[in-house]
């Protein structure tokens, strides 16, 4: 689909780049396992990533959770890149294969003498951007309290990959349960390797999928993790998450109820123009209303592709913009597409769904929409590392650990009827494999729930941010049950607005927040310790990835 399409343009920018890597990566084995890469790599790849804001990241036209990577960054002499060998399998004694897991660096505001406070970022279902080294709220926490920053790309995701290519079978090394230990590895060997006191202190932080992370591994390695920062973190697995479109709805009437009630005329309009045996004109009609790529008509028994298109024109437009709604000067809001679909001089209800269209075709470079089925289902199966890659490998978690598919399900009909469960559990199946049916998917998600406590879980030292307009919040803690783990919910944000920088139209609730996540940040530095190695230097148990590094000189 193009937007599949626009994403790979942007990323062929940088393929020489990455193919040098991959020959660095596969033939040379540097002695001390951390190679430092300054600099041009570096910039070039926040230039990529910094076209990427406007579209965003996704998979089918589904927005991922996505912490979006930054539109203004400060570049600086002190950030580097490094590589980080990783085991491939950290559950088998005998499997000792290891990868290189890439990791950014910044070391400007570190305090030197005391060496005992650590900031990281833990990466996501997408690429680690190097922008957020120097840019966002806990860049300036950092230089307040003299911390080393470090981000640590996910495995599989941007240039940390095991394999050379995603299929299957290499995709079983990728889930939460392995990602979690190669950050215990990373934070145990960078107290080593960085010669950090005693008592150091790590704080982790995370936006989206990374904030579930970031309270995880603090519940799982509480002397490893003095505190984590978890903002818009959705701590708890569903099969079918049709609370998703239900809070997209309740952003589109915090417009004017007239908003939703016009959408939902549009996509019942839509559903009376696709049925068969209508005059050709009718489907003509719908083809330039909303700028498809290939006629309705060839689709009508075919409710795959229906779907397809019922999933793009929901995704690409609306859940994509109230997700991020007024995120850091982002360029479309909710507002702006609802002036439009309340403006009766602009046409037919469809006709307005159409320049909604129009707006995201734009802002991802495309022409038309490319809704068949088919065609996602091939550029899904497709194993090289481009162009599949990452929207491949976020679905394969979405089918292995978490659901969160965002379903027309709701009650009061604004989007259609034409995204059931099984749309998207089918899809497991026909990327991946006859073995991934819609019981598989609901044991995963049960087997998530189980491991981790969903919302339920118990740990400190943990702050829980969310906005009311993140269709994501209600699948987290949003409220506080625990003075050790406080929880807000922002009435009026979007997904992890309080992890970018403040702005003066930011509201007066978003700012008290970051001040109060700053403050807990200073009494977790102030109080907490996570040792994690002995007075003489030597690891603890825990740190299995130092006796790989030995025995890998």
């Amino acid at each position: 689909m193009g937007s599949f399409r626009y994403y790979f343009n942007t990323l062929e920018r940088g393929k020489r780049d990455r193919e040098a890597l991959r020959h660095w990566r596969t033939t040379l084995n540097p002695p001390n396992h951390l190679e430092i890469i300054q600099s041009i790599y570096v910039m070039r790849s926040l230039t990529i990533f910094a076209l990427l804001v406007d579209v965003g990241v996704c998979f089918l036209g589904r927005k991922r959770l996505g912490l979006l990577p930054p539109t203004e960054t400060r570049a600086s002499p002190r950030v580097s890149t490094g590589r980080f060998p990783q085991r491939l399998d950290h559950f088998s004694h005998v499997d000792n294969r290891t990868w290189l897991q890439r990791y950014y660096v910044n070391d400007e505001y570190f305090d030197a003498a005391s060496r005992d406070r650590v900031f990281l970022q833990i990466g996501g279902e997408s690429a680690a951007s190097v922008g957020w080294m120097t840019f966002g709220s806990w860049a300036e926490s950092a230089r307040e309290y003299g911390a080393l920053m470090f981000m640590l790309e996910h495995r599989f995701y941007g240039e940390s990959h095991p394999f050379a290519d995603t299929s299957v079978e290499n995709l079983r090394y990728l889930s939460t349960h392995q990602a979690l230990e190669d950050v215990a590895a990373f934070v145990a060997a960078m107290n080593v390797e960085y010669r950090l006191a005693d008592d150091v202190k790590w704080i982790l932080f995370g936006g989206s999928y990374p904030a579930s992370m970031a309270t995880w591994l603090r519940q799982k390695y509480p002397h490893l993790v003095a505190g984590a920062v978890a903002a818009s973190g959705p701590l708890e697995a569903v099969l079918d998450f049709s609370d998703y479109l239900q809070v997209v709805a309740d952003d589109l009437r915090s417009h004017s109820e007239r908003c939703a009630t016009n959408l939902g005329l549009a996509f019942e309009q839509l559903a009376d123009f696709l049925v068969p045996g209508r005059d050709a004109s009718v489907y003509a009609y719908v083809d330039g209303a909303l700028d498809l790529c290939n006629p309705i008509e060839t689709s009508l028994d075919a409710p795959k592709d229906v779907a397809m298109l019922h999933e793009m024109l929901v995704d690409d437009n609306f859940a994509a913009v109230a997700q991020y709604n007024k995120n850091y000067n982002r360029a479309v809001s909710v507002d702006d597409l609802c002036e439009i679909l309340v403006d009766e001089d602009a046409g037919t209800v469809l006709d307005r769904l159409g320049e909604v269209n129009r707006l995201a075709l734009k802002r991802s470079g495309k022409s038309c929409v490319d809704y068949k089925y088919d065609n996602v289902v091939a550029q899904l199966r497709d194993v090289t590392l481009s162009p599949s890659t990452m929207m491949r490998q976020w679905l394969y978690q979405t089918c292995t650990e978490f659901g969160f598919y965002q379903t027309s399900n709701q009650e009061t009909k604004v989007f259609g009827d034409r995204l059931p469960l099984s749309f998207f559990t089918g899809l497991c199946g026909d990327v991946f494999g006859d073995g991934f049916d819609e019981g598989v998917v609901a044991a995963a998600v049960a087997t998530t729930n189980t491991r981790y406590g969903a919302k339920d879980a118990r740990v400190t030292n943990v702050v829980h941010v969310h906005g009311s307009f993140d269709p994501w919040h209600p699948l987290g803690v949003t409220r506080t049950r625990d003075d050790a783990s406080p929880a807000f919910l922002i009435n009026g944000t979007a997904h992890c607005a309080n992890m970018y920088p403040e702005t003066d139209g930011d509201p007066e609730e978003l700012k008290k927040v970051r001040r109060e996540v700053h403050r807990l940040i200073g009494v977790w530095l102030s109080t907490a310790k996570s040792p994690a190695v002995s007075n003489d230097g030597s690891a603890i148990p825990i740190v299995a990835a130092l006796s790989l590094m030995l025995a890998l000189k």
